[in-house]
């Protein structure tokens, strides 16, 4: 009765356990000429693995010296697996503690053992799906079925991960026992279901095993029709695959299942088929179990006789085995017999043999409830141990890999700290370079100026003299001497003041305007606004009030006008150069060749000093030249302005040291 639903947990165990296709002949010829002691471990183990369901002394023979020569050599995946045997050893004799013991053995050495290739990895992993699911027998043995539930997700994960349908589907059926026995039949049913779907894939023959637990669903559930048509499947696979134990346990159920309908004669009749079944095999414990059936319906058909025989056999059989749960349900029956029938004597006397077997059932159950439950703990103990040293190696592991990770990208970083200082650097170097060349081109450009500066103001004194006679020419070369020493003064800076800027052009126009016999008038303004500190290139605007005087005024029959103005304007210096001449384009018609020539250097020197400014100081610097005609503004002539960034002198000196 409760007995049976472990019998198919029993039965599925040997299923379970199959992994080995080699004869024991051929394993053992192998065995006498082994290549090294690495493939006798292996054969030794595959030996015990084939001898489970036949000669369990020889199983535990072989697994032994697998274990020994194993541990000799110091190979952890066969010693797991001869672990793996011994435990199934220990839950064929009922020795659940120390099948756990091996079992745990097993676990341990496969998830710690490391993996050198592909098959190791593989062979691993299926070695720890099996403890996993051996684990889990053990606890439903024991009646703990959520710790089994636990195992047995354990061993399904690892079994779909390599997908391995047959383990999988094996396990599913495990899984659908454990619910069943905990009373969840519909999540017991899906389990079911999906096992026996991948079986029936795989023609696996344990399907019949699957199909029957269907069928118990399904008639729990008493939706018949179903639990008939899953019997039927179930019949048809036993036939296929013939096995006695599972033949009768198929009798048993359909024994049930016509008690359920309400068919005595044909629930009598299976159990009778079930009875000769398990006589055939000597299974007196299926025997015993069935009279009990047999009895049951008896004593509720009130046919006292047949219940008393059938019932008889049952207590006689179980008092055999020792099967003390057997005893109790038995002594029970009688005694409801008894006291139907009104014998008050044998109905009190098997009362008391049924109280006293109920007790010993009780210590005995006791007995191995704090047997379980020692050894429960000292498993959960293990476990926490292991879990703990587990958390303690990923947390170590978790450690490292975050000193390498940091002591990496401190690496990194300093390698790209250090990349930066050292681009930064030549990035300084480049640029104090680039600077310094465009100061050097400007001071060459400044000193390609300088004699075309002194060569016109020395054609300038030639003229006057022969103008204006030898006293006159003294009082000019005294002015020309004082702009000569503030020209040199500068000429080998790359900025002047604004204010010396000025006095150059205040001295160079007085010159000019003495030379033209007062030809002129000149003014030079600034904006107050501009600082005295404010800084130019030095003989930047000469050229153009040259041509201003010598292109524009002199040409022109009327008295010149010429004005320079100093402003700030959008962040920069706006220097205007304006003249009532006789305008740009006049001008141009009437040159000769020199001027021409002389006026092209002067200004093309000027305007590669603007590109150099603009190039070292990263801001404009551009001139422009502007027509001026009486219509639009009153005055005709010519208007230059040039458009220089603000620099200041003392920025200049501390950029040049």
């Amino acid at each position: 009765m409760k007995k049976s639903i472990l019998l198919y947990l029993f039965l599925f165990c040997f299923g379970f356990l199959q992994s080995q296709t080699k004869t024991i002949d051929s394993l053992l010829t192998v065995l006498q000429q082994p290549k090294n002691d690495i493939e006798k471990a292996q054969n030794l183990n595959a030996i015990a693995n084939e001898y489970k369901t036949s000669n369990p002394k020889l199983m535990l023979d072989y697994a032994t010296k697998a274990l020994q020569l194993s541990q000799k050599i110091g190979y952890k995946i066969e010693e797991g697996f001869a672990d793996l045997n011994l435990g199934n050893i220990n839950i064929i004799s009922g020795n659940y503690s120390k099948a756990l013991e091996y079992f745990t053995s097993a676990q341990y050495i496969f998830e710690n053992e490391t993996q050198t290739n592909a098959d190791e990895k593989l062979k691993i992993n299926k070695g720890l799906a099996k403890a996993y699911g051996s684990i889990g027998i053990v606890f439903s043995e024991q009646s703990n079925y959520s710790k089994a539930l636990q195992y047995h997700f354990k061993a399904v994960k690892i079994y779909e991960s390599l997908k391995d349908d047959k383990k999988s589907a094996q396990v599913y059926n495990n899984i659908g026992v454990e619910y069943k026995s905990q009373g969840t039949d519909f999540k017991a049913l899906e389990y079911f279901l999906k096992a026996q779907k991948i079986q029936a894939k795989l023609n696996d023959p344990n399907i019949g095993i699957t199909l029957t637990n269907i069928a118990n669903c399904y008639l729990k559930q008493k939706n018949y029709e179903k639990a008939l048509d899953y019997y039927n499947q179930a019949k048809s696979s036993i036939d296929k695959n013939p096995d006695s134990r599972a033949l009768g346990e198929w009798f048993n159920n359909m024994g049930l299942y016509y008690q359920a309908i309400n068919n005595p004669s044909k629930a009598i009749e299976n159990w009778n088929l079930s009875i000769q079944t398990f006589k055939n095999i000597d299974d007196k414990f299926g025997v015993a179990n069935t009279y009990l059936y047999v009895g049951e319906l008896y004593l509720n058909q009130k046919n006292y006789n047949l219940a008393l025989s059938n019932t008889n056999q049952s207590l006689l059989l179980s008092k055999e085995t020792g099967s003390l749960d057997q005893t109790v349900f038995a002594e029970k029956i009688l005694s409801t017999i008894y006291k139907q029938q009104n014998n008050s004597v044998e109905a009190l006397r098997h009362f008391e043999l049924y109280s006293q077997a109920k007790d010993n059932l009780t210590n005995e159950d006791n007995i191995r409830k704090g047997i379980e439950a020692a050894m429960n703990f000292d498993f959960d103990k293990r476990e926490v141990a292991f879990e703990k040293k587990n958390l303690l190696l990923q947390e170590q592991s978790k450690q490292n890999k975050m000193q390498l990770f940091f002591a990496g990208l401190f690496t990194l970083m300093l390698t790209g700290i250090g990349f930066l200082f050292y681009n930064r650097l030549q990035l300084k170097k480049t640029l104090t370079l680039q600077k310094e060349l465009a100061e050097y081109e400007q001071k060459a450009l400044h000193l390609q100026m300088n004699p075309h500066f002194v060569f016109n103001c020395l054609g300038s004194i030639s003229s006057f003299i022969v103008q204006n006679g030898a006293h006159s020419a003294v009082r000019y070369l005294s002015k020309f001497s004082k702009l000569m020493r503030l020209t040199l003064e500068y000429s080998k800076q790359s900025l002047i003041p604004i204010d010396k800027e000025i006095q150059s052009l205040d001295n160079y126009l007085e010159l000019e305007r003495l030379r033209f016999n007062n030809k002129f008038d000149f003014t030079i303004t600034k904006d107050p606004a501009i600082e005295d500190d404010l800084a130019l290139p030095p003989l930047l605007l000469q050229p153009f009030v040259e041509n201003a005087i010598i292109h524009g005024i002199i040409p022109g029959k009327e008295h010149g006008t010429i004005g320079i103005d100093f402003k700030l304007e959008n962040q920069n210096l706006v220097c205007t150069i304006t003249d009532n001449g006789i305008g740009f384009e006049k001008s141009a018609a009437i040159k000769t060749d020199t001027v021409v020539v002389h006026k092209s250097m002067a200004l093309d020197i000027t305007k590669k000093r603007l590109e150099m400014i603009a190039s070292t100081t990263s801001k404009k610097a551009e001139v422009s030249i502007e027509e001026l005609f009486p219509e639009s503004n009153g005055m005709k002539g010519t208007k230059v302005t040039l458009c220089l960034p603000i620099q200041f002198i003392e920025k200049a000196k501390v950029e040049k040291h």
